[in-house]
């Protein structure tokens, strides 16, 4: 007979491992390997988007690493969003160090470690008709256990859901390449107020998945060309003691969580309120297995 301690067992733990289906964990060893074990790459599809950033994916889109994001994103196995954040993490940070050997330079000057600015995560949004559909955004949840993660090894840093869609687009799957940038073309834009917020720092886009890197270029074109007037919507900033740390307390299990909350953070960094916002790269937890094969790195 089941106890009433395991019933509120399994609506906090997912029944089964997201990867391989092991029962009674979250992610197991051998997944959290596959997925976050080893060094994050740089990735580049085939064809390459015109405007698409730098992009860094923790892992190959397959096996355990496609079931886990199958289980976070259509089967609402939120928990998963924890070890899901460490790995997108480890791309941030992978980007970060290309873009701080590379000496990067913004619009309004040059951004280094030295500076103190948070690093700006800002999710590809999903479209509202699938947040409703899966009761949740992945990407801003996975952005948002990652920020804490990379916040617990020192690097500062926030989420700004300062992106929206701006118009309908038809399903992406069944679409080749250029009928995904064509599909997205003009599909995003800055709300009002976000380039003032996006100027607080060095801008990483995040996104879950990369294939044919079309979001991830609209992303970039809709940053660099900054708000527009039908892009309505209020600017969501995780950060601080605010709503993300509230929020990443849902994105783990306890297990996944530290009791540590993070400090606030400052709004200094390169570029103005009216200034041209680069990005300084792309992350993502996974991207197509092909997009790993071209030694361009």
């Amino acid at each position: 007979m089941r106890g009433w301690w395991q019933d509120l067992t399994d609506l906090v733990l997912p029944a089964e491992c997201g990867g391989c289906g092991r029962p009674r964990t979250v992610l197991c060893p051998e997944c959290r390997a596959v997925l976050s074990g080893v060094a994050a790459r740089r990735v580049r599809p085939v064809p390459e988007p015109p405007g698409l950033p730098v992009v860094h994916a923790a892992a190959r889109y397959a096996d355990e690493v496609r079931a886990t994001l199958l289980a976070h994103k259509e089967r609402g196995a939120l928990a998963l969003a924890g070890p899901l954040g460490v790995a997108l993490a480890g791309a941030v940070r992978a980007g970060l160090q290309r873009a701080w050997d590379g000496s990067w330079a913004g619009a309004e000057g040059a951004w280094s470690r030295d500076v103190g600015a948070p690093v700006l995560l800002v999710p590809v949004p999903s479209g509202r008709r699938a947040v409703r559909a899966r009761g949740h955004d992945p990407a801003r949840r996975i952005a948002l256990a990652a920020a804490g993660e990379l916040r617990r090894s020192g690097v500062p840093a926030r989420v700004l859901g300062v992106l929206r869609q701006v118009r309908a687009v038809a399903d992406q799957s069944g679409l080749n390449s250029r009928q995904r940038l064509d599909n997205l073309a003009g599909a995003l834009a800055v709300v009002p107020g976000g380039a003032r917020l996006l100027s607080g720092g060095p801008v990483v886009l995040v996104d879950d998945l990369m294939t044919t890197g079309a979001s991830l270029a609209e992303a970039a074109r809709a940053v660099r060309t900054g708000p527009v007037s039908n892009a309505a919507g209020a600017v969501a900033v995780y950060g601080g003691e605010t709503w993300e740390s509230r929020e990443e307390q849902n994105v783990g299990t306890t297990r996944e969580r530290t009791g540590r909350r993070p400090g606030r953070q400052g709004n200094t960094g390169a570029g103005g309120a009216g200034g041209v916002v680069d990005v300084v790269c792309a992350a993502v937890v996974a991207a197509a297995p092909d997009s790993f094969e071209i030694n361009r790195n």
